[in-house]
């Protein structure tokens, strides 16, 4: 007599149309974030790609790796353009904005598999957001509302940080 395992977590839910796509959706966009995060944070490590011209970039900018990558998956396509986006608009964050969103499907991926419709997980997640933007203004450094961007020692004090991720990064 044989025993079987029985599958467990996600695996062992039987999933319909709207889950089933969603839980795929999520994977190609954690693929995506797993490929980013590693080149996240002080400890960082590069990553060679080789684009399809065959050229060699090494480099740990989330950026210009997801610039490289043919992403073919429409849901790992919008996680891309998100990290441009903040790219272009804050010249900086697009593996924070990638990983953070990777992070965060990880988690709704789990409760989806505990059974919480996706639409409850959205509601839960704005309303994370709305307590963000509510106690975002506590954490702004004291006497950055009054920084004059013409004094020199006041912008350096802001920016070392941000300028020596990429120097040195």
């Amino acid at each position: 007599m044989g025993f079987s395992m029985q599958p467990y977590g996600v695996q062992a839910m039987h999933l319909f149309g709207l889950e089933e796509a969603i839980l795929k959706n999520i994977d190609a966009c954690k693929e995506l974030s797993a490929i980013t995060c590693t080149s996240l944070g002080p400890n960082c490590m590069n990553k060679m790609v080789i684009n399809h011209l065959d050229k060699l970039f090494v480099t740990n900018d989330a950026a210009t790796i997801v610039n490289e990558l043919e992403i073919q998956h429409p849901a790992a396509k919008i996680l891309v353009l998100a990290g441009k986006a903040q790219q272009e608009e804050i010249g900086d964050g697009a593996n924070l904005t990638i990983s953070f969103a990777g992070e965060l499907l990880q988690n709704a991926e789990e409760l989806i598999s505990t059974g919480l419709h996706p639409s409850e997980i959205i509601s839960g997640y704005t309303k994370a957001i709305n307590k963000t933007v509510e106690i975002l203004g506590e954490l702004v450094e004291k006497g950055s509302e009054s920084m004059d961007v013409r004094v020199k020692e006041q912008v350096i004090t802001r920016m070392k940080a941000a300028v020596a991720s990429k120097q040195f990064g």
